[in-house]
């Protein structure tokens, strides 16, 4: 009963047996090899326009390279208070942008406000050249909640940005799990939608270690190459990163292993609620959020089910927890089964 992380599951099988095929014989280093540039030309394709693509590791390194290319040293990223570059990075977007600032906004269920967004460009504009200047909106998709923009949001969000003179970035760690629940195309819900730099996750779909910078104006991708090696994120074994993104691609693998983790969250969410342990925010994608009595948490954690707990200030409606509540983040994966769920709700029940 492991729900503490999609990145907590192992890596799926088809991604396990590329990098085998793709162990085989020998490579040109460096992203100089033939499946790279194929998986390069694949991911653009999938996106419908002429990207420039970068292969990195971890999904810390994409979101970091991507904002230092788009914001420069005394400018402004403005982002969710909650935002996964704000809380769980470390300082990298700051340390490989050079000092860029992080500025993060209020929002129930981590998501930004058109009105938000627009009287935060007003404070951190002008009075130069003293005070750091907004640069760059980034969006989460899913979010740090677990709640996902609809289009017509992110079109709203980077509309203000970009009358602003703004950039635009997307986290899509979980981009996969956000495209199926919406309907919609990797298209629509990125660079038509208004997004100029994507950090195209695969890593918690099912891959090893294989992260994308998707940069959809070519004309500004050029210098990405030397930043990515400069960052030490060109890896030398390049086409084994390829590999991953070519398995994970292949047959809509990634699609149907989305599905099969957002699913699992529904499962879950309608069996807590029935047991009187209803979500704190929508289940949009694969995270159901909810607040744990004391004795629940201990019985749970007796049992042996993983998950974490966390603090938000992000709550609706001013809800606020009793003492000893928890809230508990349950995060399901393409490795989920209906036999962990079904077992850990029971346990809830006592």
């Amino acid at each position: 009963m492991n729900f503490a992380s999609d990145n907590t599951a192992g890596v799926a099988p088809a991604v396990l047996d590329a990098i085998a095929r793709a162990n085989r014989g020998f490579a040109l280093g460096y992203g100089g090899d033939e499946l790279t540039r194929a998986v390069e030309r694949r991911i653009a394709a999938l996106f419908e326009r002429d990207a420039a693509v970068f292969l990195v590791s971890t999904g810390t390194a994409a979101n970091a390279l991507a904002l230092a290319h788009v914001v420069p040293p005394w400018g402004g990223v403005l982002c969710h208070a909650e935002a996964h570059i704000a809380t769980d990075e470390c300082g990298a977007p700051e340390f490989y942008g050079g000092g860029i600032k992080l500025i993060g906004l209020d929002g129930v269920g981590c998501k930004l406000s058109v009105a938000t967004l627009s009287a935060a460009i007003d404070r951190h504009t002008g009075h130069r050249p003293h005070a750091v200047q907004a640069a760059a909106l980034s969006l989460s998709q899913v979010t740090e909640a677990g709640t996902i923009y609809t289009v017509a949001e992110i079109e709203a969000l980077c509309d203000v940005a970009h009358s602003r003179g703004l950039a635009t970035h997307m986290d899509g760690a979980r981009f996969a799990n956000a495209l199926v629940r919406l309907g919609v195309t990797p298209a629509d819900m990125s660079w038509k939608a208004g997004i100029d730099i994507l950090s195209f996750g695969a890593t918690k779909g099912g891959a090893l270690a294989a992260e994308a910078i998707v940069i959809f104006d070519p004309a500004r991708a050029d210098t990405m190459h030397e930043r990515r090696k400069r960052g030490g994120h060109l890896v030398s074994k390049h086409r084994f990163l390829a590999a991953q993104f070519d398995a994970y691609l292949a047959d809509d693998n990634w699609l149907a292993w989305a599905r099969h983790a957002n699913r699992m969250a529904d499962r879950l969410a309608d069996r807590l609620a029935g047991r009187g342990l209803t979500p704190v925010w929508p289940v949009d994608a694969n995270l159901v959020f909810v607040v744990l009595p004391a004795e629940t948490h201990a019985r749970l954690s007796a049992a042996g089910a993983a998950y974490y707990a966390r603090r938000s200030a992000s709550l609706p409606g001013g809800m606020a927890l009793a003492p000893g509540d928890v809230l508990a983040r349950l995060v399901t994966s393409f490795a989920t089964t209906e036999t962990e769920v079904d077992r850990f709700t029971e346990i809830t029940s006592g």
